[in-house]
């Protein structure tokens, strides 16, 4: 009888044993945006992870580790410790076909580059900058770049490539007033460098760099200006469409009907904005907020379609958040007009009236465009960063660390 109960006793502890840590990331996370520094950081350390889709918010679950456990506590990050009978029941009700939800396993920390003037100049307008101000709550590690690096086959190195508010088509974002003089001559010197004329010429190369990196397998996420400008200067090759007061001389007149739209990754049919006036600063009119002061703060919301975890998983990675209706906020290039998004394009986030996040493939790689310059940003703010301490639950703010976990996944083709 002994025996029997201490065999049972023994067999009661393999079963309740904590094996597991769940990291959710529904309402009960303390904090979503530090929970994928945490996921991350499991990767760097040569860790693997299941990234739960649409279970509880897309939470993470991972074999019990002490030193990450304890990692959770000094970030801030809500942890459950769980049995290997409790992990294995999530599991059993992901697997069911009628679920929509899926486990997706994380193998690798993905090589991050940021495409950044900082590098070069001081670039003050950089500060608010809302991927590099989320990898560094998150705690995230990355590497800055900027055109030197691109020209000389830098990319290479890296796995996930992030542009901001930045100006492919060498307009010095059609806005020098927020530029200082180190700032556009650090960008000439580099052209001067390489042998190109003028900026916008290097600007293109830069750019079809960026698109050979991605065509090779690489992971591009733009954001703002970053993501209309790279288009425009894709679809503008050999022709002129910079005013003489970047570059010394005037526009090519019959410019718009010399756009080749087959080159560019998202848009096509779009007007440039040829106004010498700048009114607004705008490029074109894949910018919805064009023909009118570009950094209208939005009312609005957009929305998250919903995917098939177990089919469509890519979008669903990309999707995961705890809200699925997220308040616009502006740019230089607010959002996308849907006219100008290819059909081909897969639309992750609409409003009424534009195209918000979207995604698509080039070659062997994948992009996604995020328009907008800061989820949580105020209108005209382009010195004071956002204070993430304030919003540790953006869910404007996941969809940016979605992107940054997704080239660490085993993942699966798209089926619609």
């Amino acid at each position: 009888m002994k025996a029997t109960l201490t065999l049972l006793l023994v067999l009661w502890a393999l079963v309740g044993r904590a094996n597991y840590i769940l990291i959710p990331m529904d309402e009960q996370q303390a904090n979503h945006l530090k929970a994928y520094g945490i996921a991350y950081h499991i990767l760097k350390e040569g860790g693997e992870l299941d990234w739960l889709l649409n279970y509880r918010g897309g939470s993470f679950m991972l074999k019990h580790n002490q030193a990450f456990e304890r990692e959770c506590r000094v970030r801030g990050v809500s942890c459950e410790i769980i049995s290997d009978a409790n992990a294995n029941g999530i599991l059993r009700q992901i697997a069911n076909p009628d679920a929509n939800m899926d486990a997706v396993k994380l193998l690798k920390a993905a090589k991050i580059a940021v495409y950044s003037p900082i590098k070069v100049s001081p670039s003050e307008f950089e500060n608010t900058d809302a991927v590099l101000i989320v990898l560094n709550y998150a705690e995230i590690p990355y590497e800055v770049i900027y055109d030197e690096e691109i020209l000389k086959g830098d990319l290479a190195k890296y796995d996930w490539l992030h542009l901001h508010h930045e100006d492919f088509t060498g307009q010095f974002g059609r806005s020098i007033r927020r530029m200082s003089a180190a700032d556009l001559k650090a960008q000439e010197d580099i052209a001067r460098k390489f042998g190109y004329a003028k900026v916008s010429q290097m600007k293109l190369a830069v750019a079809k760099g960026i698109k050979g990196f991605c065509a090779g397998g690489g992971y591009l996420f733009a954001m703002c200006s970053g993501a209309e400008t790279f288009d425009i200067a894709l679809a503008a090759e050999g022709v002129d469409i910079v005013d003489s007061q970047f570059d010394g001389d005037g526009v090519d007149p019959n410019a718009q009907s010399k756009l080749d739209f087959s080159k560019t990754f998202a848009f096509h049919n779009f007007t440039l904005d040829m106004d010498n006036g700048y009114r607004g600063m705008s490029f074109s009119d894949i910018n919805s907020a064009s023909g009118r002061w570009s950094y209208d703060e939005p009312s609005s919301y957009f929305t998250l379609f919903e995917f098939s975890a177990k089919w469509d998983v890519i979008p669903a990675m990309l999707t995961q958040n705890h809200e699925n209706i997220i308040k616009e906020f502006h740019g230089q290039t607010t959002a996308f007009r849907k006219q100008t998004v290819k059909p081909n394009v897969l639309v992750m986030g609409t409003s009424k009236t534009s195209d918000r996040y979207i995604y698509g493939e080039m070659g062997n790689g994948q992009w996604t465009f995020y328009g907008g310059h800061d989820p949580e940003g105020i209108r005209g703010n382009f010195r004071n960063p956002t204070d993430l301490n304030l919003h540790p639950h953006s869910p404007g703010y996941r969809l940016i660390l979605n992107n940054v976990l997704f080239p660490s996944a085993r993942k699966k083709k798209r089926k619609t």
